[in-house]
């Protein structure tokens, strides 16, 4: 007979355990024997496995903890925000608020518009003379985020969105994101100043991002609202415009 695996050398046996789905390694190879226990909760392994699939940009801590996760959430990283251009219309977005003639989606780059920075964004939401404002929310557990990973390691939760007016006509934008708990008590919250973009502007695409980091146990969703208007009160479709917006979780 052929040598066992446990006389195998710890590196051989690393690289074989690396090409097995980290799910697997996780579920089934840990409960086999202590050695393999061991080289699954140990940073070797995991490095090599995000070497191997380029996930690059982990964090220089080698400790099982962070290593392990970093894999699996740089994986599942994925825009957790449904319809996030306005392809299907207002689908996904709840509490939407209609001021004025309500939200439209128009084809970028619209009148009086700029093209997006990304040639994968084609629509764009945009608001009437009063108040429109439109929310998600996220559920992190339906979405594969554990609660003890969310608990512990408290992964960065990042939101995204783009605005832009359009050059003939001044509006207002704000976004406010919340990390809520179980029973959607607010946990940890960002609001933006109101955004005011003056009439005869550049039209350019703006982007504003938060990072929500150390935010402590119990988050179990993600809010996320924005909305505008425009300032000068004119019949139709002349308030901020948005598009693409995004939360992802991330190492």
């Amino acid at each position: 007979p052929g040598p066992k695996m446990e006389s195998l050398p710890e590196a051989v046996l690393v690289r074989i355990l690396a090409s097995i789905p980290a799910v697997d390694l996780v579920l089934a190879c840990r409960l086999v024997c202590c050695q393999w226990k061991n080289l699954v909760d140990g940073t070797a392994l995991w490095i090599l496995k995000c070497q191997q699939e380029g996930l690059t940009g982990a964090e220089s801590q080698e400790n099982t903890e962070n290593w392990q996760n970093f894999y699996f959430l740089s994986k599942k990283k994925k825009n957790l925000i449904r319809n996030p251009c306005g392809e299907d219309d207002l689908q996904h977005w709840g509490e939407v608020e209609n001021g004025g003639d309500g939200w439209k989606i128009e084809a970028l780059p619209g009148d009086f518009g700029k093209e997006f920075p990304s040639e994968e964004v084609h629509n764009y939401f945009v608001t009437s003379y009063e108040w429109c404002r439109k929310a998600q929310v996220i559920d992190l557990r339906a979405e594969g985020y554990w609660e003890e990973l969310m608990d512990t390691t408290q992964p960065k939760i990042v939101a995204r969105d783009w605005y832009a007016g359009r050059s003939d006509a001044g509006c207002l934008y704000e976004l406010c994101v919340k990390l809520l708990s179980e029973n959607e008590d607010v946990l940890a919250e960002y609001k933006s100043e109101t955004v005011a973009i003056p009439q005869d502007n550049d039209a350019n695409w703006t982007e504003i991002s938060h990072t929500f980091s150390n935010y402590g146990p119990g988050v179990r969703f993600v809010r996320f609202e924005h909305g505008g208007q425009d300032t000068l009160f004119w019949k139709g479709w002349y308030g901020v415009r948005v598009t693409n917006s995004s939360v992802t979780v991330e190492p």
